[in-house]
Parts: structure tokens; C-alpha cells; sequence
């Protein structure tokens, strides 16, 4: 005895069959466009390592940049994008986290000034960075310029921590909105206050995605050159800041550390100071006629790329670390 196939039953199957369909044609150009990426992602990388590769040693990373292609090394381009990555979280991120806790946890969503608030922020993630480099300009480097001194390492960390600014704000909100309400009464019902469980069960929760945001505002930092040149960074410096450490260049042309220092005017002494970074640098010799300053800046990408994939490491085994905890 055969049952009867209702009609309704018969429309679900064959709309179940065409949403099946669907999908793994949309599995499979998700695939192909995956693949087709990675396809000229490696093409760009095998072209870089095969012109940078040979260019790439300890001399090169150690020496100062030179009107020689042979010459040439990105130490001045290298140490300045290191104190550019130390100094931007310094600025930004307690910044952008408190921005993220204010809204989050203590602004009445209703309130229009706080809709407003939430869509600007939402805007400036996308604002172009050219534009983030004439307010720097501005503000940084000619209004603030009794205390950055000018077209120096300070004017460059802050005009950067405001770009990524929003990047920050954006991440941290989610993550500390992911955690779940409950936490928050139990913590009320043993009697903390609000602040309390914020900072004792809200932030650990959620650190580990502010740490997944802080990876993609330092990522996008690193890169930037558009903000650097409308602040004036230079493309030749043969110096070091002066702290923490003391250097010289002996007759090899190879930098020696002679003294470690420390202190507060020396640290406030080297944040201003001209400064230049790795793309500024790469940049410069790209925009060069000579084709063996081409194969020179492939050389500092792959420098850059070095550095970018330290950084982002350490900061992955910093979130995973937090993650353990919780």
C-alpha cells in the first residue's frame, strides 16, 4: 500500500532541492573566486621574493638608506615603524576601548546625540586616509606644534591612532556586546557594582576579540603611507631617535649599539624627532627611474612583511593565551 504525497509536501521537497542547488553553486564560486585570488596573490609574492630575496640580508637591515641601490638598507625606515607600532596602541586603544565601554554600557541608545554619535563613528571607519592625513596635518603638526615639534615621530603615531581609532572602537563594541547579559547580573547579585563587573567579568571576556581588533588596526597602520607624506615624513634620515639605545657606524658601513639609555627627556626627546617608515622608504625607491631600486624596495616589503607577521603573532598567541583563560 503506497501513501499518498500531499501537494504541500511535494512544494517543500522541490523548493528544497532548488535551495540545495543553490547553495553549492554558490559553494563553488565562493571556491573559485578563493582560488582565483590566491592564484595572483602568489604570483605577486613569488615576483617579490625573486626580485627582494638577494637584496635581503643583515647588512641590508642594519645599514641607512643610500643614493647606491648596494648601499641602501631600511634601519632609519625599520626602527621608525617599530616605535610607530609601540606608540599606537599606547594612544588609541585605551582610547577606543573606553569609547567602546561609554557606549556600550553607560549611553542611552534612545538619546539622538547618541545615534548620531554611533553613525559618525561608523562613517569614519571608512573616510578615506588621505583625509586622516591633512587633519594631522593640521592639528598635529601646526596647532599642537609647541608639544610634537612639528613633522615629527609624535605628529606621525597620533595622526595613525586616529585613523585606526574607529577601527578600534567598532571591534571593541562588538566584543564587549557578545558577552552574555547573564554575566552582567551575576555580578550584580553577588553585589559589585557596575564598574565592577566591567572590568572584572565584562573585559576579560571580551578581551580576546579586542585583541582581534587591535591585529587589524595595527595591520592597516603599519601599511599606511597616504597619511605619512601629507605629514612631510621624510624619505632620507641617517639617524636614529636618540633612546633607548646609542649608535654608531663604523667603517663597514654596519651599525654598532654602543649604550642603552633610558629616561624621560630622552623618550620625549626621541618622539620628537623626523622620523621616516617602511612604506614611506619602499615608496621612495619605487618611485625611482633605476630598476635596481625596484628590486631594493621589493627587498623592504618583504622586510615589511617580516615585521607584519611578528607583529600579528604575537598578538594571535596574546588573544589565544586570554582565550585559555576564560
Amino acid at each position: 500500500m503506497t501513501t499518498a504525497i500531499s501537494p504541500s509536501e511535494v512544494n517543500f521537497r522541490s523548493n528544497y532541492d532548488r535551495r540545495k542547488v543553490a547553495t553549492n553553486i554558490f559553494m563553488v564560486v565562493a571556491f573559485l573566486a578563493t582560488i582565483f585570488g590566491l592564484f595572483f596573490l602568489g604570483l605577486l609574492l613569488y615576483d617579490l621574493l625573486k626580485q627582494g630575496l638577494p637584496y635581503v640580508s643583515w647588512r641590508f637591515v642594519t645599514t641607512f638608506p643610500s643614493r647606491n641601490p648596494a648601499d641602501a638598507g631600511v634601519l632609519s625606515a625599520l626602527v621608525g615603524s617599530i616605535w610607530l607600532m609601540c606608540l599606537i596602541p599606547i594612544f588609541a586603544f585605551p582610547l577606543g576601548i573606553g569609547a567602546a565601554i561609554f557606549m556600550e554600557e553607560y549611553a542611552d541608545r534612545d538619546l539622538w546625540y547618541n545615534r548620531i554619535l554611533e553613525i559618525n563613528i561608523s562613517n569614519l571607519a571608512g573616510v578615506p586616509s588621505i583625509i586622516y592625513g591633512l587633519l594631522g596635518l593640521e592639528l598635529y603638526v601646526r596647532v599642537l606644534e609647541p608639544i610634537t615639534k612639528g613633522r615629527t615621530l609624535l605628529a606621525g603615531a597620533l595622526t595613525l591612532s586616529t585613523l585606526v581609532l574607529p577601527v578600534v572602537i567598532i571591534s571593541s563594541r562588538e566584543a564587549i556586546r557578545a558577552v552574555p547579559r547573564e554575566i552582567r547580573e551575576a555580578a550584580y547579585a553577588v553585589g559589585c557594582t557596575k564598574w565592577q563587573s566591567i572590568w572584572y567579568h565584562v573585559l576579560p571576556m571580551a578581551f580576546a576579540g579586542i585583541l582581534t581588533g587591535t591585529i587589524l588596526a595595527l595591520s592597516r597602520a603599519i601599511g599606511e603611507t597616504a597619511p605619512l607624506i601629507t605629514l612631510g615624513a621624510l624619505t632620507f634620515i641617517a639617524f636614529l631617535p636618540p633612546w633607548p639605545v646609542t649608535t654608531s657606524v663604523n667603517e663597514e658601513g654596519l651599525v654598532i649599539i654602543e649604550k642603552v639609555s633610558a629616561g624621560v627627556a630622552s623618550f620625549v626627546e626621541a618622539l620628537q624627532t623626523p622620523f621616516t617608515a617602511l612604506p614611506i622608504q619602499v615608496f621612495n625607491w619605487a618611485s625611482r627611474p633605476q630598476a635596481e631600486f625596484h628590486a631594493v624596495s621589493a627587498a623592504g616589503i618583504i622586510v615589511l612583511l617580516l615585521l607584519l607577521v611578528a607583529m600579528n603573532s604575537a598578538a594571535v598567541l596574546l588573544r589565544a593565551r586570554f582565550q585559555v583563560r576564560k
